[in-house]
Formats: structure tokens, C-alpha cells, sequence
């Protein structure tokens, strides 16, 4: 039978997203372009991602809007987005980024399948997010966005899958490698898109600049 844009809208509206944000602290926001930026330079830049990311997923039009912040909700960049954009701010837990990913999908998938984003990409598009929303009602276990660095900027699970982030060498080239070589081993159905660049060392500067000199510190 076919789907209607109707049902098929509704249908993604199961799709949640939730955004990995730090908060815009000097010293602790993008500390990786410190070298080139200085530290209120960086958070700033920091804060203007933060904003992006946020707007894209809200654009994508698909399920609740969470933002995960560390090391808390209480600084007032996150009050203040909470307060314009509506969206629920909750706390990052301790532990690596695999630990922190797997809480956010392990509280999320409860209510239906999870697109977990990152601010780090501005080129994610709301377009992006549908795809990889439509990929998991269809049936796929899991969705990646690689990124250019050997990560990736977008993760979705249809459920929770606590082995597929267990020993990643986190913040290096493996990163992609290991997880869809875990992902292997769990004999899961996965789906990859295009490969995305993102902003995490002074070299990406000149990318950003040329891609939206609005974004640019």
C-alpha cells in the first residue's frame, strides 16, 4: 500500500534527535582551535555552532529536540536557547563520548528511533537529517554521516546498541573504522551517507569562512 506525504511525515515525527553541545566557556569550548582563535575566540565560535546545529534539527522537522550539555545546563547560553527554541536541555554524563552517546540513545530510544548530533558540522542539513530519520523507519539498524577526519557527524539507532561504541579510539582517524567494524560484528543493518567535513582544527578555518564567513570568528 502506499504512503502518502501525509503518513510519511507523521511517520518520521517518530525520529527524535538529540545535540551533543559543550557550553561556550572559554578554555573549555573547541579547545583545538585555542591555537588560532584564542580561548574566547573559540567559544564564541563555539556558541555560534551551537545555535546551527540546534536550527537544524528543529528545521528537519522530525520528532522532540533535546540538547545534551556539558558540564551542565546552568550556563546561560543553554537557558537562553532553551528559552527561544523550546528545546529540553539534559545533562551529559561523566565518562568518554561512547558512554555519553549510549546514555543519550539509551533514554531516547524508549520513545522511538534517535538521530544524535554533534555541533561541530555546519553543512548537516535539515535534508540530511530527514534522509537518515527515513532510513531508520524504513528498517536499518543504524545511520552514519562520516566526517572527512575519520568520525562522523551524525549517529542514528533504531535501539540501544551499548557494544557499538565500547573501545573506539575516540577523537582519531579509527573512528569510523572501528565503529562500522563493530557494527559488522553485531550483525547490524547499516546505512552510510556522504562523507561531511566539520570544524575541529585551525585548518579548518579557511573551509568555514568560504562556506558562511557569517560563522567565522
Amino acid at each position: 500500500m502506499a504512503i502518502d506525504h501525509d503518513d510519511s511525515n507523521e511517520s518520521l515525527r517518530q525520529v527524535q534527535v538529540a545535540v551533543l553541545a559543550k557550553a561556550p566557556i572559554p578554555g573549555l569550548a573547541k579547545t583545538r582551535l585555542i591555537p588560532a582563535l584564542g580561548p574566547r575566540g573559540a567559544a564564541r565560535l563555539q556558541r555560534r555552532l551551537t545555535r546551527v546545529a540546534v536550527q537544524t534539527a528543529r528545521d528537519a522537522d522530525l520528532g522532540p529536540v533535546t540538547l545534551w550539555c556539558a558540564p551542565d545546563a546552568r550556563h546561560r547560553f543553554f537557558k537562553a536557547l532553551q528559552q527561544t527554541t523550546a528545546v529540553r536541555c539534559l545533562v551529559q554524563p561523566g565518562g568518554d563520548l561512547g558512554n555519553r552517546m549510549h546514555t543519550a540513545i539509551r533514554l531516547h530510544c524508549a520513545q522511538g528511533p534517535l538521530l544524535l548530533i554533534g555541533t561541530d558540522c555546519p553543512v548537516l542539513r535539515p535534508d540530511h537529517l530527514r534522509r537518515a530519520a527515513r532510513a531508520l523507519i524504513d528498517g536499518e539498524d543504524a545511520v552514519f554521516q562520516p566526517a572527512a577526519d575519520g568520525g562522523y557527524v551524525l549517529v542514528g539507532l533504531r535501539r540501544p546498541q551499548a557494544a557499538l561504541f565500547d573501545d573506539i579510539a575516540w577523537s582519531t582517524a579509527a573512528v569510523m573504522s572501528q565503529t562500522r567494524a563493530r557494527a559488522r560484528a553485531l550483525n547490524l543493518h547499516v546505512r552510510e551517507f556522504e562523507t561531511l567535513w566539520d570544524v575541529d582544527v585551525p585548518e579548518d578555518l579557511a573551509r568555514l569562512r568560504a562556506f558562511d564567513d557569517g560563522l567565522s570568528p
